[in-house]
C-alpha cells in the first residue's frame, strides 16, 4: 500500500498569505519533483488556526522513508529554513496506508 510523508507546520498569522503563496508556487511543484512522489496535496487546518499539512504520496513505505532522509529534503529543508526560520515552525511524520475503503 501506499505511503505519506506528512509536513505540519504552524504558521504565524502574519506570515500566512506569503507562506500560502509560496508553497503554491514554489514549495510544493520543487518538492513534488525532487521527491518524485506520486502525488502532493496540502491544505489549512478549519480547527486550529495556522496549521499547515502537506501530504506527499510515494508507491509503498521504503520509498517514503528514503525521502525523510535524503539529500532531496535536505536542500528543501535549507530552504525552507532560509525564508521561514522563526516564522514556522514543523514536524514531519512517515505513515503507511494500511486499509483504504
Amino acid at each position: 500500500m501506499s505511503a505519506y510523508l506528512i509536513v505540519r507546520a504552524e504558521v504565524s498569522e502574519d506570515s500566512r498569505d506569503d507562506f500560502d503563496h509560496w508553497y503554491e508556487t514554489e514549495h510544493l511543484p520543487d518538492a513534488i519533483k525532487a521527491f518524485q512522489a506520486q502525488g502532493a496535496e496540502r491544505g489549512w487546518s478549519d480547527v486550529t488556526p495556522g496549521v499547515h499539512i502537506a501530504l506527499y504520496e510515494f508507491p509503498d513505505l521504503d520509498r517514503a522513508r528514503s525521502i525523510a532522509s535524503s539529500d532531496a529534503i535536505k536542500a528543501l529543508i535549507a530552504e525552507f529554513d532560509r525564508l521561514w526560520d522563526g516564522k514556522v515552525t514543523r514536524t514531519r511524520e512517515v505513515i503507511e496506508i494500511k486499509q483504504k475503503l
